[in-house]
């Protein structure tokens, strides 16, 4: 009976050859950036409204009052979560962009799959992988520019170089050429060499007018690194999100995903996937407590991408990724994850249109605005972002069902 059940659970894991978890988990990511962030914004801002609350000006976090509902609370605590963290910190917006990088890590063992067998067999293929890393690089990092505003022709002093898209395309790049080429046990030393040694640059090499150690937006390294060879503008005048240095530890954040992915992927007699679920559950856990144990020396923060932000960002990637290849590839509950599988089946379509390419909010406005306007004013705002994202969806199954995916 014990096996009979384990067999039918490995079946599901395996079907359609695809993990249905990664694309529910990478539309899960992606539906906070292109429009939930904006339902759960105007949700708490009419509940604001409502009850006179007061909203820091330098975090954007929302007071709550004893008054609330434990709805009108939530609402509120999830609202909060959806800022970034000012410098240092953690919040749940923190972690969307280091999710995303892992779940590309993740798929990587499985990507690669033919690429290694032929390798083994001595069939070859190589060039052919390599350029084809190469070509969705140069793509991601081209429309990343894109994004930016390349195309306004504002001028090189005014333009953005550095960009979500290509911190995805760099880290992934080099998290790759990792796994294509070391064993297990030599990709552990370059992830270990890379964490440490970025935290070492961070508080040693001493950044004229501050000196060394000083992990202040002015004072650290990575700044400091970006003012001298970041081309262009930076994000934040005197130093960026996207930076290069930066990218240096994202790397490990794709690599945390590849470990994930090649443990998943291995066959075991003993490991089913309910215990391998277990198994990353407890490594989550255990990446979670090295980040805040590393934070007392080297604090958690996204920006300057520290290796405790890496860790720790890591941990809540393994559990959540833990928890949706639970529910729907061994269960599996596919049936309620379809809009998070639309989305993550065209994630970087998606978020290209919903940053410039489509202006959403007018479609919504013009398809929906009659409603809209029907509605309390401090309700219209969660009331317009709920349209855009019937827009989005419907758009995203039409190309679903056609089986049309943008693939870099």
């Amino acid at each position: 009976m014990n096996s009979t059940k384990t067999d039918s659970k490995e079946q599901n894991v395996k079907a359609n050859g695809r993990l249905v978890s990664l694309d529910a988990l990478r539309g899960f990511d992606m539906f906070w950036i292109i429009s939930g962030e904006g339902i759960f914004h105007g949700l708490a801002q009419g509940i604001k409204q409502n009850y006179g609350l007061v909203q820091n000006t330098y975090n954007w976090q929302i007071e709550k009052s004893t008054s609330l509902s434990f709805i009108e609370r939530l609402l509120i605590t999830i609202s909060n979560q959806l800022h970034h963290s000012p410098w240092n910190g953690f919040t749940f917006y923190d972690l969307i962009f280091p999710l995303f990088i892992f779940i590309s890590g993740v798929s990587m063992p499985f990507s690669y799959q033919r690429y290694l067998d032929g390798k083994v067999s001595n069939q070859g293929g190589g060039k052919q992988i390599y350029m084809a890393l190469i070509k969705r690089t140069i793509t991601l990092i081209i429309l990343g520019f894109i994004v930016n505003g390349l195309l306004k022709w504002n001028g090189y002093e005014n333009t953005r170089f550095a960009s979500v898209l290509g911190r995805i395309a760099l880290s992934t790049f080099f998290a790759a050429i990792i796994y294509l080429n070391f064993s297990l046990p030599k990709q552990l030393i370059w992830f270990a060499f890379i964490l440490i040694g970025y935290y070492l640059l961070m508080v040693t090499f001493p950044v004229p007018g501050f000196g060394s150690g000083v992990l202040t937006p002015e004072g650290n390294f990575a700044a400091y690194f970006d003012r001298l060879f970041l081309p262009g503008k930076l994000h934040r005048i005197i130093y960026d999100p996207e930076g290069l240095m930066s990218t240096v530890p994202s790397i490990c954040s794709a690599m945390m995903g590849i470990f994930t992915g090649t443990f998943i992927k291995g066959k075991s007699a003993t490991l089913t996937p309910l215990k391998k679920m277990g198994f990353l559950l407890a490594a989550g856990c255990l990446c979670i407590c090295l980040g805040l144990l590393w934070s007392g020396v080297f604090p958690i923060n996204k920006t300057m991408w520290t290796s405790s932000f890496v860790l720790f960002a890591g941990g809540w990637s393994l559990i959540l990724f833990s928890l949706f290849y639970f529910l729907f590839d061994i269960c599996p509950l596919r049936k309620w994850c379809l809009p998070f599988i639309w989305i993550g089946s065209n994630s970087i379509l998606i978020y290209i249109c919903a940053h410039g390419l489509v202006n959403f909010e007018s479609s919504s406005s013009f398809l929906f605005g009659g409603l809209i306007m029907k509605m309390p004013p401090e309700w219209q705002q969660a009331g317009l972002w709920t349209g855009v994202l019937i827009i989005q969806l419907f758009l995203l199954k039409i190309l679903y069902d056609n089986k049309w995916f943008l693939k870099i």
